[in-house]
């Protein structure tokens, strides 16, 4: 849990050191521009902008149900990022799989990429695809909701 804050707390660390120095230079409005710019890093960077990470287990239990895809993730990946801001609302529909957080995950990840813990990887129908295009993951989203439409 902690690991996934660490470049989250370095950024606003960082920028409030940055900041101190630009008060003391006497730039306090520098400094204020300096530690947003910081702060919302952090943000961009932290867990909160991704939805609730579930376990790996859980995501493929889900997956083979709705037929959506599984996004393996770490925080402060900055091509987990891309993919995140890109599917923008339909980021939710799919399930997102911390692999920080759980160790099943980042095993299948591994297996997935000669070893190698390469994020994003998106799993859709049991197939694992390093680092898509994001318009190819949403295709993938809608793809799942009509199907799931003709099932129900």
């Amino acid at each position: 849990m902690m690991r996934t804050w660490i470049l989250p707390m370095l950024l606003v660390l960082c920028g409030s050191v940055l900041a101190a120095a630009r008060i003391v230079s006497g730039t306090p409005g520098a400094a204020a521009a300096l530690l947003l710019v910081f702060v919302l890093l952090a943000g961009v960077n932290s867990p909160l902008i991704f939805p609730r990470s579930i376990s790996a287990l859980e995501a493929q239990h889900r997956s083979a149900v709705d037929g959506r895809p599984v996004v393996f993730w770490r925080p402060g990946c900055k091509y987990c990022m891309r993919l995140r801001i890109r599917l923008g609302r339909s980021a939710r529909q799919v399930h997102w799989v911390n692999i920080w957080r759980d160790p099943a995950g980042a095993a299948a990840v591994r297996a997935a990429n000669d070893g190698n813990e390469t994020v994003p990887t998106v799993v859709v129908a049991g197939q694992p695809h390093t680092n898509p295009d994001p318009a190819w993951v949403r295709e993938q989203l809608s793809r799942s909701a009509r199907s799931g439409r003709s099932r129900g």
